[in-house]
């Protein structure tokens, strides 16, 4: 069986590296022009703070591959669906275009990141059993990346694309209806791809016979400065401060303060997920 990865002389080569200690030692880049980097200036936060998803995801995802041997993370930020897809899988090669994210990500010794858009896979024709990509889907040209999952996988291999949207703080209403108010004083901020998050990812065309996913959602018991942590790696929350150089998480800290009590206290905040998955043919 060749090996999954492209080599120095190959078209898309990218240099390898296993991670090291906490850090994960990163390939060099190969990132295309049209790249948007919203999130390199956030990387420590996004890795802080950003939810987990659910280990049933993992589980029906792992039920649905034709094999457990490789599985390519598209998007993988810093690196939290592919250190999970690790624990099923015996090797999980994790990209994204910003470096600033793979530096902070998990180090996993079946997970080998690599610097790279998502247009442009360092694997081989046939190479993977899955394709993921973890709330991410929306900021690649989605039918290059397509045409790419379709030349790394198998036949009959699996493609699953999931996405959240606002969260909600479902043991306090006084809370929630605050967190409701960040989301409005930031709206006009958010970059027009996040229409796509919006819809569940059905306002991408998705060229893949359609797997029915189960119901799921992200939960977690966070305190205060969790919360507003998450917050503040919103993109639109990021392009707020740029903009206009105040921070809109301060005002929702001041707002919550009085409602939340205790700010140790874990509140429940929860996203329903969205999952789009198929099979190539």
């Amino acid at each position: 069986m060749l090996p999954p990865l492209l080599h120095g002389g190959d078209t898309h080569a990218h240099t390898l590296a296993p991670p090291r200690g906490r850090r994960s030692t990163i390939a060099r880049v190969m990132t295309g022009a049209g790249f948007r980097d919203h999130f390199s200036r956030a990387a420590s936060a996004y890795a802080r703070f950003r939810p987990r998803y659910p280990d049933a995801l993992f589980d029906w995802l792992l039920a649905q591959a034709p094999s457990h041997d490789c599985a390519w993370d598209c998007g993988t930020g810093s690196g939290q669906a592919a250190t999970a897809l690790a624990d099923r899988f015996a090797l999980v090669v994790a990209t994204d275009a910003s470096v600033a994210q793979l530096a902070r990500a998990e180090a996993h010794p079946r997970v080998r990141y690599v610097a790279g858009t998502a247009e442009r896979a360092p694997l081989r024709a046939g190479a993977v059993s899955l394709v993921t990509v973890a709330q991410a889907l929306h900021w690649f040209d989605t039918g290059r990346f397509f045409a790419e999952a379709c030349r790394a996988l198998v036949r009959g291999g699996v493609i699953a694309a999931w996405t959240y949207g606002n969260p909600s703080i479902v043991d306090d209403a006084a809370c929630d209806r605050a967190l409701v108010r960040c989301l409005d004083g930031v709206a006009a901020y958010w970059p027009p791809e996040r229409e796509h998050v919006l819809a569940g990812y059905h306002t991408i065309l998705f060229p893949f016979a359609e797997i029915t996913a189960p119901t799921l959602a992200l939960e977690q018991r966070w305190s205060l400065d969790e919360l507003t942590g998450y917050v503040g790696t919103w993109s639109a929350v990021l392009r707020h401060r740029q903009s206009t150089g105040e921070d809109p998480t301060e005002r929702l800290r001041a707002e919550l303060t009085e409602a939340w009590g205790d700010p140790e206290l874990p509140r429940l905040v929860r996203w329903p997920l969205a999952v789009r998955a198929g099979r190539s043919t």
